[in-house]
């Protein structure tokens, strides 16, 4: 029919006739004249023929490209044309043959998903089956066959399947270390290897007693556990761990000078310092307490930050839970961490849970799940300045500047509500807690106030919310500073000797301690036996809390002769 009337307008055109809008896009006989006409003519008698006509010549360009993108837009423009159904065979056909191509599961899924009537849908699932036999066969990844055994739970070769995914996790967790295998052991409750990670998990825990000078206790662990004998590598690493002990051990000043624990109060000291009345104490307590490279340390400084109410406890607390796990060797620092995730995850409904939770996956590096963690700690409108101080460090290092300057705000505020609410009168008699808290107001103000003034300096966005936030830390300083004042002048009035806010005496203390050792590790070379000063220097390289002593041993020991 569309044939006969182009016959017939080229006819009329041959008399002489003045050829009508039709004529002129049949003379034409172009995808874009028979557009306009249909754009400009749309009741015209002969529109049907210019569509009909249209989708002919739309079809001969697809297939004249003929690629899918080509032969979709056909069938976009014109489900209902005539020529749909090829373009479907000839689309089909294209997409039958780049699966092909591939061969992979995924290539077969999607087309099977595009085409699940398709003429080739029969021939596309014995494919399919054979690129899943192929793919399970040869696959290194876990998560595909843990993904396969899910979608084909009656699978028959289930249970091969499920002999390699049980030997890839182990294989991949022995590698990645501490958290991978608590998770190993957690995956496949009834794993082939469950025994071999329990063992590598005994040498991280026995690890950790040795590197932390707990010899003894390493020694019984192993003499003690069922796993014990396991550990073959043990003899020797107890033998070293002696040697160890007895260098530090030894009776000369400078030996002494050149390890840290000569500098500071003894474990079990520190410990009841942080049951003390006085938060003061308790602070500087827990400051010192990060100077001690020792699995010990760990659970003391978490139970503080879970527990103290003086936010100056908790925020050394964590600085100090920061030095000890950047101390202790990588391996032993994921497996304290992962050891107590493992068992706090299963019972974490608290906000002091979840607070302990996020900064153990803070210090592990697990970033994105500590911001979850943080969150919850706060869940409810609870204000922890804590919490705040560390999203303030956080955004800075992600350069959120603006973002930082929010968070300092809210610590500002934080601030000087505890100035405003803490009562100094000499009738009050002011508890002592109440000054610390002031204390504890004072040192927060200034870290929001210096904290929006870096953000104020790095940034130019919102330049009248960052000159707001700054006046009010400034406000917050000013105040908290002025009830601090009055409230340990009352209590110097009480107590003449009491220590007071400014009190840096643990500080002190412990920079003048890194001075010493560095000297000190300067002349054990020469003033030592061979043996013992590069032993001396190896552990400070390894496990100083400083870094700076840390980078002073490595120095002296690459100045040093090889060991013989």
């Amino acid at each position: 029919m569309a044939s006969l009337r182009r016959a017939l307008a080229v006819l009329l055109l041959a008399t002489g006739c003045i050829p009508s809008p039709y004529e002129r896009a049949a003379r034409a006989d172009t995808v874009e004249a028979y557009r306009d006409f249909l754009r400009e003519n749309p009741q015209h008698a002969d529109a049907d023929a210019a569509q009909a006509r249209l989708e002919e010549l739309e079809f001969e360009e697809a297939k004249r490209l003929h690629t899918v993108i080509a032969y979709k837009r056909f069938l976009e423009a014109y489900p209902e044309a005539a020529q749909a159904r090829t373009a479907k065979t000839l689309l089909e056909g294209l997409r039958f043959n780049t699966a092909k191509e591939a061969g992979t599961v995924a290539a077969w899924r999607q087309f099977l998903q595009e085409h699940p009537d398709g003429a080739q849908r029969d021939e596309a699932k014995r494919l399919l089956a054979q690129a899943e036999a192929h793919e399970l066969a040869t696959t290194e990844d876990p998560r595909r066959l843990a993904e396969y055994l899910r979608e084909s739970p009656d699978d028959p070769r289930r249970l091969e399947v499920e002999s390699r995914l049980d030997g890839q996790a182990f294989a991949q967790a022995k590698a990645a270390g501490a958290s991978r295998l608590f998770a190993y052991l957690k995956d496949f409750p009834a794993g082939a290897h469950r025994e071999e990670a329990r063992v590598l998990l005994l040498e991280l825990e026995v690890e950790g007693l040795l590197v932390s000078g707990l010899v003894d206790e390493a020694e019984a662990r192993v003499k003690a556990h069922p796993l014990g004998p396991k550990l073959t590598r043990f003899p020797e690493r107890l033998a070293r761990a002696r040697a160890e002990r007895a260098a530090l051990a030894r009776p000369e000043p400078l030996a002494r000078a050149a390890h840290v624990g000569h500098y500071l109060r003894d474990l079990e000291d520190l410990k009841r310092a942080l049951v003390t009345a006085d938060p003061l104490d308790r602070w500087q307590a827990a400051e010192e307490l990060g100077q001690h490279v020792s699995v010990r340390t760990i659970d003391p400084l978490l139970d503080a930050l879970r527990t103290a109410r003086n936010p100056l406890i908790r925020q050394n607390a964590l600085e100090s839970l920061r030095t000890v796990l950047s101390a202790l060797p990588r391996p032993v620092a994921e497996y304290e961490v992962a050891s107590r995730l493992d068992a706090l995850r299963e019972r974490a409904s608290s906000a002091e849970m979840y607070l302990t939770v996020a900064v153990l996956l803070d210090l592990s590096g697990q970033l994105a799940l500590a911001s979850t963690e943080y969150q919850r700690s706060v869940e409810g409108g609870a204000t922890d300045p804590v919490v705040l101080r560390r999203w303030v460090r956080i955004r800075e290092e992600r350069r959120q500047h603006f973002s930082a300057a929010v968070a300092a705000r809210q610590l500002a505020l934080w601030a000087l509500d505890v100035a405003r609410e803490e009562a100094v009168t000499p009738e009050g008699q002011v508890p002592l807690a109440s000054a610390r808290l002031l204390c504890a107001a004072a040192v927060n103000a200034r870290f929001a106030s210096e904290a929006i003034a870096r953000a104020r300096a790095a940034t130019t966005e919102f330049p009248e919310d960052l000159a707001e936030f700054e006046r009010r830390a400034a406000e917050a300083k000013r105040l908290a500073e002025a009830r601090l004042a009055d409230a340990e002048l009352l209590l110097r009035q009480q107590s003449p000797g009491v220590r007071t806010c400014a009190d840096q005496s643990v500080r002190e203390r412990l920079d003048s301690a890194v001075k010493e050792r560095t000297a000190a590790l300067e002349s054990v070379g020469p003033k030592l036996p061979q043996q013992v000063g590069r032993m001396l220097l190896e552990l400070a390289r390894e496990r100083d809390p400083s870094p700076q002593v840390r980078e002073a041993a490595a120095a002296r020991l690459t100045a040093l002769k090889p060991a013989p």
